[in-house]
């Protein structure tokens, strides 16, 4: 059944019009009132209506768990992945509910990605909405011009660095190197997933494999020493590429409206035009990278969901999903499409309808043009198709507590970073890892 049929069944079961409650993390203005709009919309077509109410990010867990115990969550809440799997089995969220949505709107529409981070032995905790990768962005004109793949391996990375890093006029790469910085933290993670090493197991702490850590560690050595000296982070990052003096950076999708010129506060500076989509033009970008230990390779990802309550009017809940999800999905998309990239790409009937839609929603900020005007269809299908692939420490183990604990604790960031300055070799590093992230629980 479609999700446009199941909505009208949903529809027709419900005799009067109802109101639910939809909590929403999007609570920058502009983004509030994109999805007052989607509530509009949804009012207009089946007489329900949705009151929207704005809840902070770092508030969430704590607001939710209150509202649980008092018997009083909304109906529905838009959410980051580290709650699905923990507020599922607590209780917070209607396992079936989510499940007969994604089965209604077509499982196989959804990347496998976003769905494997939400699934439960019973089906899934919460609906995938949007999300973003972790991209590797290269200019892909110097990569041509020299014969190069594109980056999408430790190996290729290595080839390219060795051939167009030229300090100071060009840099191979721009590492992050400031342990403090959460950046680092999610370009190391990256890093370490694309060569499938991960530091949690399904019984919690699993120590890590001496062999392919040392490999993330060259790597990451490599990558470092072929960046400018200093405490690096995603500034840094994005103005060298920005200046023309970087081959390859890590960054969030977040770039690519700054990168065509569309925001003034953060202008490509290579040319004298900041409004220039010259750099853009020359961009490429990877999501899914590999290392020579998983060939297969990883995204580093961010997804975002729908969670239906245990105390939802549930029909109504359900029907106000599929809708944000199927007639107006574009519409949940361009609450912020440079970083909501579509979870489904299509519908059963229209494979790409999504997909294609969603490239011509408007980017940017000063000015605004959509993503299809300013980058290759192949860009765009690398941009999407990271979802497919993409992954999370603990994620798939349901350890993601514990591996947010050891990335927050900065252990890794610090023992990666004596590492490179020389402190100890890799396979003391290894050993150190391991000590000193079994004592954290």
């Amino acid at each position: 059944m479609s999700g446009t049929a199941t909505a009208m069944v949903f529809l027709a079961a419900s005799a009067s019009a109802d109101s639910i409650r939809f909590w929403t993390t999007e609570e920058q203005p502009e983004r509030l009132a994109k999805q007052q709009e989607l509530a509009a919309q949804f009012e207009d077509a089946s007489g329900h209506s949705v009151e929207v109410i704005p809840v902070t990010e770092s508030d969430l867990g704590t607001r939710a768990t209150a509202a649980f115990a008092a018997g009083d969550l909304p109906d529905v809440i838009y959410h980051t992945l580290q709650y699905a799997l923990p507020w599922a089995e607590a209780g917070i969220l209607d396992i079936d509910a989510a499940t007969d949505i994604i089965e209604d709107l077509g499982e196989d529409t959804f990347a496998p990605g976003a769905l494997n981070m939400a699934a439960m032995e019973d089906g899934f905790a919460s609906v995938p909405v949007d999300g973003w990768t972790q991209m590797l962005v290269y200019r892909k004109d110097l990569f041509d011009e020299a014969g190069l793949d594109a980056p999408t391996s430790y190996e290729a990375v290595e080839a390219a660095i060795e051939a167009l890093h030229n300090p100071p006029e060009m840099f191979g790469f721009v590492a992050a190197t400031k342990v403090d910085e959460n950046f680092m933290s999610q370009v190391l993670e990256h890093v370490f997933l694309a060569n499938g090493v991960s530091p949690v197991g399904a019984d919690g702490f699993q120590p890590l494999d001496e062999a392919a850590t040392t490999e993330v560690l060259e790597f990451y050595k490599a990558i470092t020493e072929a960046s400018p000296p200093g405490e690096l982070y995603w500034q840094q990052s994005r103005e060298l590429y920005f200046a023309g003096k970087a081959a390859m950076i890590i960054w969030s999708p977040f770039i690519l409206d700054e990168l065509a010129g569309l925001r003034d506060s953060n202008p490509p500076t290579i040319t004298g035009d900041p409004t220039s989509t010259e750099l853009a033009s020359k961009t490429g970008i990877v999501t899914n990278f590999s290392g020579p230990s998983n060939p297969d390779g990883a995204a580093w990802a961010d997804i975002r969901y729908f969670g239906v309550t245990s105390d939802a009017n549930t029909d109504v809940a359900m029907e106000f999903v599929n809708f944000s999800m199927e007639d107006g999905y574009l519409q949940t998309l361009s609450i912020a499409p440079e970083g909501k990239f579509p979870v489904r790409k299509g519908t059963a009937e229209n494979a790409s309808e999504f997909a294609e839609g969603w490239a011509k929603l408007d980017v940017g900020v000063d000015r605004k043009a959509p993503l299809a005007d300013l980058y290759s269809q192949e860009m765009i299908d690398e941009i999407v198709g990271g979802l497919n692939v993409a992954q999370r420490w603990g994620v798939a183990e349901g350890q993601l507590s514990l591996a947010s604990k050891l990335v927050n604790s900065q252990v890794i960031n610090r023992l990666v970073r004596e590492y490179m300055d020389g402190e100890r070799d890799a396979s003391a590093t290894v050993a150190a890892l391991n000590e000193e992230l079994a004592k954290i629980n």
